[in-house]
């Protein structure tokens, strides 16, 4: 069973139906026999650049955890396991939630579904 970790901007994407999703990240996250998870990390950062003014959703902040819910995502909390992984990280990625995010795809053997380049710098593998 394949098993992915949706990245901050893979998630919004996906939620508002956005154009910038690419084919096989919607095609890997929609896979029949597939757990997406959706990092906690990525909820604080939502949280956060909301209140900084820095974003701004197709959908209230509060209702983000039904849709997670009603698309079948896992949120995946932080395990120690992860800071220590983080402790360790190459600074390729010097964004404390996607460092966070790159450390969880690590320690769970998750495949990374974002955008971001600077992650294929990671033992981890990635999808876009």
């Amino acid at each position: 069973m394949a098993q992915n970790l949706l990245d901050t901007h893979t998630l919004i994407w996906y939620l508002n139906g956005a154009s910038e999703l690419s084919r096989n990240a919607k095609a890997a996250i929609e896979a029949e026999d597939v757990v997406n998870f959706v990092s906690i990390a990525s909820l604080w950062e939502m949280a956060i650049k909301i209140s900084l003014g820095k974003l701004e959703l197709s959908t209230p902040f509060n209702q983000i955890s039904r849709q997670i819910q009603e698309n079948g995502f896992e949120v995946l909390p932080l395990a120690f396991e992860d800071t220590l992984i983080v402790s360790t990280l190459p600074l390729h990625h010097r964004d404390p939630f996607d460092r966070i995010i790159i450390a969880q795809s690590i320690n769970q053997g998750l495949t990374l579904i974002s955008r971001d380049e600077n992650f294929k710098h990671y033992k981890t593998k990635v999808l876009w």
